[in-house]
C-alpha cells in the first residue's frame, strides 16, 4: 500500500504534489510550505494560500489517534489546483447510510445529512466539527470566503451549516448568513454560529442578534470532537429531520394543487387557510379572493334547510366528520350541489386545528351537469378514455350493493389471498339470511338514486333511524330441516321453554376467592420455561391454547392475562400494578369452573387470545380507541366466569335463581358481567379499576357490559346484520365507487368518529372470538368440538334426569353425529358471520382453516362416522 503525497507550495504560490515514501504509518498528512514554516493541514497564512482551493470537499476521511495533534491527510489536489479533495478510506461513507422517515401515513427516505463549514482560517474548532462529520458519517465541505461559501451551497444545499462567529478579522458572519438566507434553499438549512466562550465573570451575550440574522441557534467554542459531534446529531434529529419531513409536505401540496376533486382547508375559526385549483374553477373564485376569509363572509346558497349550517358545525365541532349534500353558491350567483365531506384535523394542543373539506359536484341539474361536462372537457379534453372514469363523472355512489364478483374477474391476476377476501364480501350481499329490514333499507338506496334533493335527505334521515333501531332480528325461517339445525337454534336462540316440574338448578353462588394451588409468578418475566417458550408464540393465530393449558395445570388465563395485557398497555392505562393486575386475574381465574367440558378458563384463555390476535389487525386497530382495546381484553377474559355448563334454556326450565333474577333475559351474560365487578370490587388488592376516574371508569364499564351481553345468541343475527348493514355495504359501495372511477379505492370513514360503528365493531370482535373453535387448526378445532358436545351430552343427561324439556335432543351421547352437529353450526351462525368479519379485518388464514375443517366434517359426514375422527385416525 502506498503512502499519501505530499502537497508543496513553493514561493512564488505554484502547488504541486510528489509521492511520499518517508513514513508507512497509516496517519499520513498534507504539508503546505512557504520559505522556512512548515504547517500541517487544508490552511496556512500566507500569501500563496490564494493558490489554495477556496473549497475543499470531504468525502472520507479515517479519524486520526487520540494522542498527538490532529493531522489531516491529502491526495493531491486535481491539476492547476483548482479543486483539492482528501480521502483516505470509504469506510464513513458505507457508514452513512439512507434513514428511513414516517411522517403520518407517509414513509420517506432520507439521504445523509450534507454539512458545509465556513471558517476562514484552519483550526482546532474546524477540525473538531471536520472529524465530528467523519465519525456521524455525514458528507463534509469547507469553505473559506464568503463568495466561495455561498457558491458551494447552491451547489450542494446542505442540510446544515456551521460559521465561524469568533471574529470578523476575516469575514462578516452575519452577512454570510443573510447572504445565504436571501437565497431559497436556505428555508430549509439549519444555520450555526460557533460564539467564543465567555470567562466565568462575563455575563452571556443574547441570542436575539443572530437569530435576527438569521441564524437558528449557537455552539460555544468547543473544539472536543465529541462535543461537536453531539451538537450535530442533536440538529439532524431536530431541526433537520422536521425539515426534512416539512420539504416532503411539497409532494402532498403537489397532490392537492393536480387533485380533480375541490379541496378546502380552514382554520378552527372557518378561515380559509388553502383552496386547490380544482375548487377554483368550481366556485369560480380565484384563490387570492380567498385565502384569509372567513367563509361566513362568501354568498350562501338558500336552497339548503334553514339548521344545516348548525348540524354541520355541531357535527365537526365535536371531531366527528360530516358528509352529506350541500348546495353552495359560486361567484357568478349560481348554486351548485355538491357531495360533502368535512373532516376535523388535530393539531397543536391535541385541539382541532382544521377541518378538511372535500367536495365533488353531484350532477342532478342542469347548472351542474354543465359544469362537470366543462371540468371533463378542460381536464380532459385529448382523453376520452380517461374523462370517461375520471371521479368527476359524478356517479351517485349510493349502492344497494356491489357485483365483487365482477370486480374480481377483471383482476384474476390477483393474489388468491385477495381474491378469498373479495368472496366473502360477495356473499355479504347474498346472505341466505337476510331481515325484512335489510331489503327495506337496499329499497330506500335504490329509491335515493335519481330522488330530488329533498326527498333523498328525508330518505337520507330515514336510513339513519333504521340503522340505529332494534330492527335487525332476521325471521327465523326453516332455512334448514335438519333436526341438528333446529336444535342448535332452539337450545341458543331462545330462552327455553317455561318451567315443567318443582325441580330447580341453581348456579353456584359461592364466590370462590382462593388462589389457585399453582405457583403464580410475581411479574411476567417469572414464568417457568416452559410456560414462557409457549408464550413467546402468543401472537400467533396457531397458537396451541391446550398445551398452555396443559404445562399450568388447567389455569392458562393468569400466564395468558399478564402477557397480553401487558402486550396491549392494559396496567398502563387503568394505572394499576402488575400485582394487582396479577390478582385480579387470579380471582376471575378461579371463578371458572375446570370440571366444566368446555366452558372452563380455558375457553376464556382462547377467547382473549383471539381477541387480541382480531386487536391486532390494520383496520380493527385504526377504528378503535385505546379504551376499546382495554375493554374488549377484559370483556374477553370474564365473559363466561362462574358459568354452569348449563344454557340459558336449561336455567329458564329449571326455574334457577340466576333465571329468576334476571327474568329469563341473558341470564349467563348478565350474570358474568354483575359477578366479574362484584369480583374486582370486593377486595382492594385485585381492583383493577381503583386509580381511574370516574367518568372513564363509567365509559369502559359500559363498554365491557355491551360486549359481554353480545355473546348471548338470541341477538345473534340482529348484530351480524347490523354489522353487514352499517359497515361492510357502506364501505363496500364506496371502494366499488372508487374502482368504478377509476382513483384509488378510498378509505372508509374514520370509524374513530362514530361510536355506534365503533360498537358494532367490537361487539362482532367478541362474537367472532368466541365461537371461532371452527376457524382454529384443524387439531384444535376437533378438541373444542369434542368439549363442546361433552357439555351438551352432559346436560342432555341431567335433563333427562330432572324431568326438564330436552332441549337439544339430538346431543344424546348414544346417537348424535357431531359431524352433523359441527357442519349445522357452521352452516346457519358461523359462515356468515365470518364472512363479514373477514371482510372487514382481513383474515386469510381463519377462512382458510373453516374452509379445511368443513371438508373434514363433511367427509366424516359423507361417510356416516358420528364421531371426531374416522375410527382408523382414532386408533392411531
Amino acid at each position: 500500500m502506498g503512502c499519501a503525497p505530499s502537497i508543496h507550495v513553493s514561493q512564488s504560490g505554484v502547488i504541486y504534489c510528489r509521492d511520499s515514501d518517508e513514513s508507512n504509518s497509516p496517519h499520513q498528512t498534507t504539508t503546505i510550505s512557504q520559505g522556512a514554516s512548515t504547517l500541517h493541514g487544508l490552511f496556512v497564512k500566507s500569501d500563496a494560500a490564494d493558490s489554495i482551493p477556496a473549497v475543499l470537499a470531504y468525502q472520507s476521511r479515517q479519524q486520526p489517534p487520540c494522542s498527538g495533534p490532529r493531522r489531516r491527510e491529502s491526495r493531491a489536489p486535481r491539476c492547476c489546483g483548482i479543486e483539492a479533495e482528501t480521502q483516505t478510506s470509504s469506510s464513513s461513507l458505507k457508514q452513512a447510510s439512507a434513514t428511513e422517515v414516517q411522517i403520518g401515513p407517509m414513509r420517506l427516505t432520507q439521504d445523509p445529512v450534507q454539512v458545509l463549514l465556513i471558517f476562514a482560517k484552519e483550526d482546532n474548532q474546524s477540525d473538531g466539527f471536520w472529524w465530528a462529520c467523519d465519525r456521524a458519517g455525514y458528507r463534509c465541505n469547507i469553505a473559506r470566503t464568503p463568495e466561495s461559501a455561498l457558491e458551494c451551497f447552491l451547489d450542494k444545499h446542505q442540510e446544515i451549516i456551521v460559521i465561524d462567529h469568533r471574529n470578523s478579522r476575516y469575514f462578516d458572519a452575519e452577512d454570510i448568513c443573510r447572504s445565504i438566507r436571501a437565497t431559497k434553499p436556505s428555508e430549509h438549512t439549519v444555520i450555526l454560529a460557533v460564539v467564543p466562550r465567555t470567562s466565568a465573570d462575563q455575563e452571556e451575550t443574547s441570542v436575539l442578534p443572530l437569530l435576527n440574522a438569521g441564524f437558528d441557534r449557537q455552539f460555544m467554542e468547543n473544539s472536543s470532537i465529541t462535543a461537536c459531534y453531539n451538537e450535530l446529531i442533536q440538529i439532524e434529529h431536530g431541526e433537520v429531520r422536521s425539515q426534512f419531513k416539512l420539504r416532503a409536505c411539497n409532494a402532498v401540496f403537489t397532490a392537492l394543487e393536480h387533485c380533480q376533486e375541490a379541496i378546502e382547508i380552514t382554520s378552527e375559526d372557518h378561515i380559509i387557510q388553502y383552496v386547490n385549483p380544482a375548487f377554483e374553477q368550481m366556485m369560480g373564485y380565484h384563490k387570492g379572493e380567498l385565502i384569509g376569509k372567513e367563509l361566513t363572509e362568501l354568498p350562501k346558497s338558500d336552497k339548503n334547510r334553514a339548521d344545516l349550517s348548525d348540524s354541520i358545525n355541531a357535527c365537526i365541532k365535536k371531531g366527528k366528520e360530516w358528509q352529506g349534500v350541500y348546495y353552495a353558491r359560486r361567484k357568478s350567483g349560481d348554486s351548485i350541489q355538491q357531495h360533502v365531506k368535512i373532516t376535523p384535523v388535530i393539531g397543536q394542543g391535541g385541539k382541532i386545528r382544521h377541518f378538511v373539506s372535500l367536495k365533488r359536484l353531484r350532477c342532478t341539474n342542469e347548472n351542474n351537469k354543465q359544469l362537470c361536462k366543462s371540468h371533463r372537457d378542460e381536464n380532459y379534453s385529448g382523453d376520452n378514455s380517461q374523462s370517461e372514469s375520471h371521479s368527476f363523472k359524478c356517479k351517485n355512489r349510493r349502492k344497494d350493493s356491489i357485483d365483487v364478483k365482477s370486480t374480481t374477474s377483471q383482476s384474476s391476476d390477483a393474489p388468491s389471498v385477495q381474491t378469498r377476501r373479495y368472496s366473502s364480501m360477495a356473499r355479504i350481499h347474498s346472505m341466505t339470511i337476510e331481515a325484512p329490514i335489510t331489503k327495506v333499507i337496499n329499497i330506500i338506496n335504490a329509491a335515493q338514486e335519481n330522488s330530488p334533493i329533498t326527498v333523498a335527505e328525508a330518505l337520507d334521515r330515514v336510513l339513519e333511524i333504521l340503522r340505529t333501531t332494534e330492527l335487525y332480528s332476521p325471521q327465523l325461517g326453516t332455512k334448514d330441516e335438519d333436526p341438528h339445525t333446529s336444535d342448535l337454534v332452539g337450545g341458543l336462540m331462545t330462552d327455553g321453554l317455561r318451567r315443567l316440574s318443582g325441580n330447580e338448578y341453581a348456579c353456584s353462588k359461592n364466590l370462590n376467592l382462593s388462589h389457585s394451588h399453582l405457583s403464580v409468578p410475581n411479574t411476567i418475566n417469572d414464568v417457568p420455561p416452559c410456560i414462557a417458550q409457549l408464550l413467546d408464540n402468543e401472537e400467533s393465530w396457531d397458537f396451541n391454547i391446550f398445551e398452555l393449558e396443559a404445562v399450568t395445570n388447567k389455569r392458562p388465563l393468569v400466564y395468558l392475562g399478564l402477557k397480553v395485557f401487558g402486550r396491549f398497555g392494559v396496567p398502563e392505562f387503568l394505572n394499576c400494578s402488575e400485582a394487582t393486575l396479577r390478582a385480579w386475574l387470579q380471582v376471575i381465574e378461579a371463578n371458572y369452573h375446570s370440571s366444566n367440558a368446555y366452558h372452563n378458563s380455558t375457553h376464556a384463555a382462547d377467547v382473549l387470545h383471539a381477541t387480541a390476535f382480531f386487536l391486532g389487525k390494520e383496520r380493527v386497530k385504526g377504528s378503535l380507541d385505546h379504551l376499546d382495546e382495554v375493554a374488549a381484553l377484559i370483556a374477553a377474559t370474564i365473559h363466561d366466569v362462574d358459568h354452569p355448563g348449563r344454557t340459558n334454556s336449561f336455567l329458564c326450565n329449571a326455574g334457577s335463581e340466576l333465571a329468576v333474577l334476571y327474568n329469563d333475559t341473558a341470564v349467563l351474560e348478565s350474570h358474568h358481567t354483575a359477578l366479574a365487578f362484584q369480583l374486582t370490587a370486593k377486595d382492594s388488592k385485585c381492583n383493577i379499576f381503583k386509580n381511574i376516574d370516574r367518568n372513564r371508569y363509567r365509559t369502559l364499564r359500559q363498554a365491557i357490559i355491551d360486549m359481554v351481553l353480545a355473546t348471548e345468541m338470541t341477538k345473534h343475527f340482529e348484530h351480524v346484520n347490523k354489522f353487514v348493514n352499517s359497515i361492510n355495504k357502506p364501505m363496500a359501495s364506496e371502494e366499488t365507487g372508487s374502482h368504478n372511477e377509476g382513483s384509488d379505492c378510498e378509505c372508509t370513514a374514520n370509524m374513530k368518529n362514530f361510536p355506534d360503528n365503533q360498537t358494532l365493531i367490537k361487539r362482532m370482535m367478541i362474537k367472532c372470538a368466541d365461537v371461532a373453535n371452527p376457524c382454529r387448526p384443524l387439531e384444535l378445532c376437533i378438541e373444542w368440538a369434542g368439549r363442546i358436545s361433552e357439555e351438551y351430552f352432559a346436560q342432555t343427561d341431567e335433563e333427562k334426569r330432572q324431568g326438564l324439556p330436552v332441549v337439544m335432543p339430538v346431543f344424546d351421547r348414544n346417537t348424535c353425529s357431531i359431524p352433523k352437529s359441527q357442519i349445522s353450526f357452521i352452516d346457519y351462525f358461523i359462515t356468515d358471520m365470518f364472512d363479514a368479519w373477514d371482510a372487514f379485518a382481513h383474515l386469510p388464514v381463519l377462512m382458510q382453516h373453516l374452509a379445511n375443517n368443513y371438508k373434514h366434517w363433511k367427509m366424516l359426514d359423507e361417510l356416516k362416522c358420528k364421531s371426531l375422527r374416522l375410527p382408523s385416525e382414532n386408533n392411531n
